[in-house]
């Protein structure tokens, strides 16, 4: 796809919004915890009069941030034509892949994640030759659904056929 410096992040003629997220807080629990344990470190040196416990309380928050700042790195996007990932600050696109081109959407999900609810979506290409990630998705069956009830009817039957010649 084509397209000048001026229209990247817009959308196309005749293109709707039907979705839009950034990853889940809850992707960045492993930030939460280390800023949690470096924040009771500086707590517990203030109050045994340790030096240095201002630094672990400055680098807790400073954890904080760069959680805050990584969560809208990404912006997710789901249009009536095109799956896109954005830069959340500028607007920017990153990479899109038509509805039309998407042949799989399937979720990856560990164990912890499930248990938080949140999963990546994987989007296969039709060649097969492009993936789409989307990282940190609250509730990614939802989103999946969502991503499948734009696809074009019969569209997966036709994929199912041709796997299995």
């Amino acid at each position: 796809m084509v397209r000048s410096d001026d229209m990247a992040g817009q959308l196309l003629a005749g293109e709707t919004e039907r979705w839009s997220a950034y990853p889940s807080w809850r992707q960045f629990t492993w930030l939460y915890f280390f800023s949690l344990m470096s924040g009771l470190r500086g707590w517990l040196f203030l109050r045994f009069g340790v030096s240095g416990g201002e630094v672990w309380v400055a680098g807790a928050a400073i954890l904080l941030v760069c959680a805050a700042i990584l969560r809208h790195w990404a912006q997710y996007s789901l249009t009536s034509q095109r799956v896109i990932v954005k830069n959340g600050y500028t607007g920017r696109e990153i990479h899109a892949m038509a509805i039309n081109d998407i042949r799989e959407v399937t979720i990856k999900q560990g164990p912890i994640a499930q248990f938080m609810g949140i999963g990546t979506l994987v989007i296969h290409s039709m060649r097969g030759d492009r993936l789409l990630s989307l990282r940190g998705i609250s509730d990614p069956e939802v989103t999946k659904t969502r991503i499948e009830a734009l696809m074009p009817k019969g569209h997966s039957v036709l994929i199912r056929q041709a796997a299995s010649l």
